[in-house]
């Protein structure tokens, strides 16, 4: 009987820590940072930002959360039709839910942020027009990359879809507001739980 309880003691300890361990990866705190290239470099020439996400793996494959962050793109000068204008930086700041498919425990991942994108900085799109800034759009930014317990690094494609917000003509030509950006990024997991 002493034999038989201690067991099942044992087994429901085993379980437990095992239960405990495994709860403090499925929600996490993912931290990273990101960079990368405008595209197009109409207004901008290069974006870095920082990445702050909250994942919670429905499955062992399938996580699902909210991401947000900032991203500060850097301005550039652009000639526009004999016109140097001289584009101001601005930042942008996702309220996006997050979405991740993990094939394996380690290895290639897929994902996606969707939401909306709010874009910070100078009124003016650039000091020497009267062009005003957008204040922001539909927000997206699929990525793929490797992942392993700790560590996602990942390629990313993130942007605001503005419309024509912040669209600057001169003549016959036009500078639309970019806020595209083809990059890299490095995020680490934060295990949320007693078992981490």
């Amino acid at each position: 009987m002493k034999t038989g309880k201690a067991i099942v003691i044992a087994a429901a300890m085993l379980f437990t820590t095992a239960a405990v361990h495994a709860q403090s990866m499925k929600n996490m705190i993912k931290i990273g940072v990101l960079g990368g290239a405008s595209v197009p470099s109409n207004n901008a020439a290069a974006s870095a930002g920082l990445d702050v996400a909250y994942q919670n793996l429905v499955t062992p494959h399938f996580g699902l959360g909210v991401a947000t962050g900032y991203q500060h793109h850097f301005g550039k000068e652009n000639d526009l039709n004999g016109a140097t204008l001289d584009n101001n930086s601005f930042g942008v700041v996702p309220v996006a839910a997050l979405v991740r498919y993990y094939p394996k425990e380690e290895g290639i991942y897929i994902g996606t942020d969707v939401g909306y994108g709010v874009i910070t900085g100078d009124e003016k799109v650039a000091s020497n027009n009267a062009a005003v800034r957008p204040n922001g759009g539909f927000y997206l930014k699929p990525e793929v990359g490797y992942h392993n317990r700790n560590w996602n690094i990942f390629a990313h494609y993130s942007k605001v879809f503005n419309g024509d917000d912040g669209l600057i003509q001169v003549g016959n030509e036009s500078q639309k507001y970019n806020t595209g950006i083809i990059g890299v990024g490095l995020a680490y997991n934060i295990g949320l739980g007693a078992g981490r």
